[in-house]
């Protein structure tokens, strides 16, 4: 394919085809993906317990804290944890079918962007993960923890859905906030931002950037830092990567 790319980037793989066939090929895109999903989610449905464990790490005390009040609270984990894990792990199969679907379609030069922010898109969302799990977290449960001892409260249980439902979605969270940068370089990229621009709004993009923190993470101000301050890095990281865009494209 790299081969191909050099020589004419503008090439073309896939003759047209009738509509039936295409029907056909989204359909089997459809049946791939839903079957990828189904066998992912069972997979991470019977590794609750192994997957539980990684949960608790910013807890602290080996998750000593959390406990389930409720009957069905093994219940709802096993589904919690097969529903964000099953789509996790079938993620890559199912970008798989939608390329296989459409790259026949599309031109070399295409295909390679596409894999390019495909791959760099992938890594920004796990140094999101990654940050909301090794610092974000731990400071979170901490912050929680404090106020409620200032308040008066003894914590001595957490309540495991409630403890599940913060992990998820503060993960996710930092995860996809992260894809701004590649956003706004393929904005930059067809023309629609130029980095002049976004360094003109730089006050505006990092008032933004602590309003979605503010609502993105819990309400402690930690927390709120280690998402708005990256943010702020990435969104100077962007400005950056479009200027050098513009550079190469005006020579």
């Amino acid at each position: 394919m790299a081969i191909n790319f050099i020589k004419n980037p503008d090439e073309r793989n896939d003759p047209p085809r009738p509509l039936m066939e295409h029907l056909m090929a989204l359909r089997d895109m459809l049946i791939f993906g839903a079957t990828s999903w189904i066998i992912c989610a069972m997979v991470a449905g019977s590794c609750t317990r192994w997957i539980m464990k990684w949960l608790m790490s910013p807890a602290g005390a080996d998750g000593k804290l959390l406990q389930g009040l409720d009957l069905t609270s093994g219940v709802s984990t096993i589904i919690s944890i097969a529903g964000w894990g099953g789509t996790a792990l079938a993620f890559p199969f199912i970008v798989y079918a939608i390329l296989r679907f459409v790259f026949p379609a599309l031109t070399n030069r295409e295909k390679f962007v596409i894999m390019a922010i495909l791959i760099v898109g992938t890594g920004f969302f796990l140094g999101g993960a990654v940050l909301a799990y090794g610092k974000t977290l731990p400071m979170i449960v901490k912050a929680f923890q404090a106020i409620n001892r200032w308040v008066g409260f003894d914590m001595q249980i957490l309540r495991i859905e409630n403890y599940i439902s913060i992990v998820l979605k503060t993960i996710i969270a930092f995860g996809l906030v992260f894809q701004m940068p590649l956003i706004l370089f393929v904005l930059g990229w067809f023309g629609i931002v130029t980095s002049k621009g976004l360094r003109e709004r730089r006050r505006f993009a990092i008032v933004i950037a602590f309003f979605l923190a503010m609502f993105l993470t819990p309400p402690d101000p930690m927390s709120q830092l280690f998402m708005a301050i990256p943010l702020c890095l990435l969104y100077e990281l962007s400005i950056w990567a479009i200027w050098l865009k513009e550079k190469g494209t005006v020579r």
